[in-house]
C-alpha cells in the first residue's frame, strides 16, 4: 500500500486542482484529506474522498456521507482513471476551499 501511496500522491501533486491533497494509509485504503484548521485551531485531517483496493488491481472510490460514514460510488478503476474523474465530474470533492 505504501507505493499505492506514493504513485496516487504523485499522479495528484501533477494536477494544479488536487495539488496538496495528502494521501493516508488504513490498511487497505488510502484516505485523500487536505489539512484544515480544527476547533481549536490547529491543523488537522479533513476527509475528502477514500479509495478501496478491491482485490484484483483496481481501486473503488467512496464519498463521505452526511451521516459521518463512507459512502461507495459506482467508481471503480486505476489511479489514472480515479484522479481524472476527480479533476472532471468530481472536482468539488476535492477542491481547495477558502
Amino acid at each position: 500500500m505504501e507505493r499505492s501511496r506514493a504513485r496516487l500522491g504523485e499522479l495528484l501533486a501533477a494536477h494544479g486542482m488536487t495539488a496538496g491533497c495528502l494521501v493516508r494509509v488504513q490498511g487497505r485504503q488510502l484516505t485523500l484529506v487536505r489539512e484544515a484548521p480544527g476547533p481549536d485551531g490547529a491543523p488537522e485531517d479533513a476527509a475528502h474522498v477514500r479509495l478501496s483496493h478491491l482485490g484484483w488491481g483496481p481501486f473503488g472510490v467512496s464519498v463521505p456521507g452526511h451521516t459521518g460514514t463512507w459512502e461507495r460510488t459506482p467508481l471503480a478503476g486505476s489511479f489514472d482513471v480515479v484522479v481524472e474523474v476527480l479533476r472532471s465530474p468530481m472536482r468539488p470533492l476535492v477542491a481547495r476551499w477558502p
